[in-house]
């Protein structure tokens, strides 16, 4: 499967008798219906490990694009129109701010690595705490409470899979908890956050700017109000599009169909 094609429902799972396995890209298995392959006996992988390093990259990347405002001040620069660029254009400071991020898994620790170098306050807010040596490494402060988070951090990074309890984890009671200064960043799923409330903050400056990586649906329809926001980045679902990446992730998936026919272990398997 790439891109969560082709659809995995009971009418495929009826036309294919002897299927074995599903090797699906990436880490995100929300597109899939695990109980419904299980009792087919089809086994599921997944390649989870692989995208981690870009993918935290990606999230870097969208916080400095956005503190910076690297897309608007690229239009201004090639724009026919600019005559001069105005002294009072300006951003925020990476170095010294809080990043909270909402999801401290492979992803997440990653990123607080690179945050770190950044000299970034980090916070974190996951189901369970991290080691407190893995903690120090970078420098991470555990908020148990995510409204603890979201109330001080001025960039929130969101990095968690898509689950029943994670839908729509980010809505309008956790914007308007947020600094009308901070920036919402989600390199996860699209559908973690409210959109339409997303929307609203950020026309009523309930927050300042969102950089997001992933949305719903993918591509938005072009007339969506996301579109025309100059306080918004959106990327085309990048986080783990580079060469070297996915090419492994081809090797990773093939290995896996290899050894879901030949009737052996399934290398990262989803269970």
């Amino acid at each position: 499967m790439w891109y969560h094609k082709p659809a995995i429902n009971e009418e495929l799972l009826q036309s294919l008798p002897n299927l074995k396995v599903v090797a699906s890209s990436g880490v995100g298995i929300d597109h899939l219906d695990l109980k419904l392959l299980s009792r087919y006996g089809v086994k599921v992988s997944n390649t989870p490990f692989i995208v981690s390093t870009d993918t935290a990259d990606m999230g870097m990347a969208l916080l400095l694009a956005s503190s910076r405002r690297l897309v608007e001040g690229h239009e201004m620069a090639v724009s026919p129109d600019t005559e001069y660029f105005p002294a009072d254009w300006l951003g925020v400071e990476v170095s010294g701010a809080t990043l909270g991020i909402v999801g401290m898994g492979t992803i997440g620790y990653k990123v607080a690595e690179r945050a770190k170098a950044f000299e970034m306050k980090i916070l974190y807010h996951n189901r369970n705490q991290r080691k407190k040596e893995e903690e120090s490494a970078v420098g991470a402060v555990y908020c148990k409470k995510i409204d603890d988070l979201l109330q001080q951090s001025d960039f929130v990074l969101l990095a968690v899979n898509l689950t029943p309890q994670t839908h729509k984890l980010i809505g309008k009671r956790e914007l308007e908890l947020m600094k009308p200064t901070a920036t919402l960043i989600n390199i996860s799923r699209g559908l973690i956050v409210d959109q339409d409330a997303l929307v609203e903050a950020l026309q009523n400056k309930v927050i300042k700017a969102a950089a997001l990586d992933v949305t719903y649906p993918e591509p938005l329809p072009r007339d969506h109000p996301l579109l025309k926001m100059k306080n918004v980045i959106i990327t085309p679902h990048i986080g783990s599009a580079t060469k070297k990446t996915r090419w492994v992730m081809m090797e990773e998936m093939a290995e896996s169909i290899q050894a879901g026919l030949a009737g052996l272990p399934v290398p990262r398997e989803v269970l």
